[in-house]
């Protein structure tokens, strides 16, 4: 049985491992983040090594490192990076922390919910009324957003007081995506592609030249073309052609965090040889998720 000192020590030596690409870490570091003395450090990792739970490093380079032990002692899952579950702060990635196990507390109604959340790194620089998000998981594709409302620093769990919990469906674009494209070809006049947007009713669309997608005109474009005085201008001159082609395969959370990392509106879905097969849009993707955007916070 570890001692609350042990388990502090630990953890400590996980979330600074967490951080340092693999590399071993020092007993003064570890003394350092935990304002304790570096011999008493020292002392808890010899008992830590006959437990199995710590290797030493030995030279320069030299420290310590967590065995797989340890991370079992602490209940921590351990995952490669390409799983790590995020945590956001005001719509950033925390770096060098990811989530490792979460647990949902209490579900006295809805609307009330509460969640444990065991975290793989330092939770020092997250606060009390911090409001996070988290997700989505691997597996399930969930996604938490709430408000810190307690902390434990010796497990380094963060208790959440959720506001929205939502789990994107497994589908592919290719299942929620328009077919019938309505496309404009390179040599198309503005005067004409306005009329095509009016009557159609949308503000962007692919553009094709010998049947292959080659870029996606909006508009945006469209204005700015007015405004410029291009009036004699074509799609083919104005057209953005880093145009953002997808497979119909691929899951509707991945096609999300490319929408949101691009800053685009729409995804052209295509075959390796650049036939155009269906169009996804933002409002698509959101209404497949019940109005979802990036887990918006939910007023109770």
């Amino acid at each position: 049985m570890l001692t609350s000192v042990q388990k502090e020590i630990l953890q400590t030596l996980i979330n600074l491992y967490q951080s340092s690409d693999g590399k071993s870490i020092k007993g003064e570091d570890i003394a350092e983040v935990m304002n304790r003395n570096p011999g008493t450090i020292r002392n808890q990792m010899q008992s830590l090594r006959s437990l199995s739970l710590v290797k030493g490093v030995p030279g320069p380079r030299g420290g310590y490192k967590p065995t797989i032990e340890a991370y079992h002692s602490l209940n921590i899952s351990i995952s490669d990076k390409e799983t790590k579950v995020p945590i956001y702060r005001n719509d950033e990635r925390l770096k060098d922390i990811s989530v490792a196990k979460i647990e949902f507390t209490s579900v006295p109604q809805p609307g009330e919910c509460e969640a444990a959340i065991k975290v793989l790194g330092s939770i020092k620089d997250l606060n009390l009324g911090d409001m996070i998000r988290i997700g989505p998981t691997p597996v399930n594709n969930l996604g938490i957003m709430g408000e810190i409302v307690g902390r434990d620093d010796m497990d380094n769990i963060l208790l959440v007081d959720t506001t929205t919990i939502r789990s994107i469906p497994k589908q592919t674009v290719g299942d929620i995506a328009s077919k019938n494209v309505i496309s404009l070809k390179v040599d198309c006049n503005l005067k004409d592609a306005a009329k095509l947007f009016s009557e159609n009713r949308i503000d962007g669309a692919p553009v094709m030249k010998d049947g292959k997608v080659v870029g996606v005109f909006t508009v945006t474009d469209l204005v700015h073309a007015f405004a410029d005085d291009r009036d004699d201008a074509t799609v083919g001159d104005l057209m953005s052609k880093k145009v953002i082609i997808i497979n119909e395969n691929l899951k509707i959370a991945k096609a999300l965090e490319i929408l949101f990392k691009k800053s685009i509106s729409r995804l052209i879905i295509a075959d390796d040889d650049n036939n155009l097969l269906g169009i996804v849009t933002r409002t698509d993707l959101i209404n497949s998720m019940t109005n979802l955007e990036k887990f918006p916070i939910i007023t109770n």
